[in-house]
């Protein structure tokens, strides 16, 4: 039996759109145990548990990889990652299969190749490498090779995620991304992800709002998000340092100091007063990135 836990990740992170990723302290917990036959999927909705589920389709192509042949399978799945907002729910499951599979293979995959592995079935590393790695990743593509590097990100920010009520899919908010930019935008971009970089490893966190601001994706996925400029400023108001879209939304990510203790109290009188529910999640980074877990039996 093989259990496994993989944290929720937020990627593009402002103007780093398919590049920059961060791991939170909210989890995925994947359970594996090999039976005579059949398969058996519990623990997700209904309508997710049979063979088309993400987990298991990572842990077959995984197996494949390997040269194991699976008699049958029995995967649990505990999910608090929120699906379809942005939080990284595929790619933890994507991440879960594949370290689940090399578990019951032998422990055979390094991280590394689990990261190849998982960036084919997710398409690209961005969400898949911090939720391996943990912390805040830089991740590219170079002629088909991963290219990834940990940042540091100094002490004092809390992060707040703005998860609503309702989803927003992954394909639909690419849809509507232009097919090219003006030059004049690709050097905002350029310039604001360097600042950004530059502000989290220095902890010069006041320049966190010029950081984040976004040209690439941001003003057009938030049309697609009811109240997404009047969430923005709610956060603002109630004391943000800086505010992104996490992926490719719905949720919205609002960073303050660690020390700020009236942001959660406040918001959540101006969330309640919008259309749809807004549930706030305060969350951590995680440093450590998935893992396998310990079996008591």
């Amino acid at each position: 039996m093989i259990k496994v836990k993989v944290p929720a990740t937020s990627a593009n992170i402002g103007p780093g759109f398919d590049s920059l990723g961060i791991a939170f302290n909210l989890y995925n917990t994947f359970t594996f145990e090999e039976i005579d036959e059949g398969i058996i999927i519990s623990g997700c909705q209904e309508g997710f548990n049979d063979e088309d589920n993400l987990v298991y389709l990572s842990m077959i192509r995984t197996l494949d990889i390997l040269g194991y042949k699976l008699k049958g399978i029995k995967i649990n799945i505990e999910a608090d990652i929120p699906i379809s907002r942005g939080l990284g729910s595929s790619a933890a499951c994507i991440v879960g299969g594949i370290m689940g599979a090399s578990g019951l293979a032998g422990n055979l995959l390094s991280k590394d190749e689990i990261l190849k592995i998982a960036t084919e079935i997710e398409g690209h590393p961005d969400n898949v490498c911090p939720a391996l790695f943990g912390g805040m990743t830089l991740s590219i593509m170079e002629d088909g090779e991963i290219i990834y590097n940990h940042m540091q990100i100094a002490n004092g920010l809390k992060f707040h995620a703005l998860v609503p009520d309702f989803t927003l899919s992954t394909l639909e908010a690419r849809a509507v991304l232009p097919q090219s930019i003006s030059h004049k935008d690709a050097i905002y971009n350029v310039s604001r992800v360097a600042l950004l970089v530059s502000a989290l490893s220095s902890g010069r966190f006041e320049l966190l709002k010029y950081g984040l601001q976004d040209k690439l994706h941001q003003i057009y996925r938030g049309g697609m998000i009811p109240h997404y400029n009047e969430v923005i400023d709610i956060c603002n108001n109630c004391g943000s340092i800086g505010t992104f879209l996490s992926g490719a939304g719905p949720t919205i990510m609002a960073i303050t100091h660690d020390k700020d203790v009236d942001f959660k109290k406040d918001i959540g009188k101006q969330l309640n007063l919008l259309d749809n529910k807004w549930t706030m999640k305060e969350l951590s980074i995680d440093f450590e990135g998935a893992i396998a877990l310990p079996l008591f039996i």
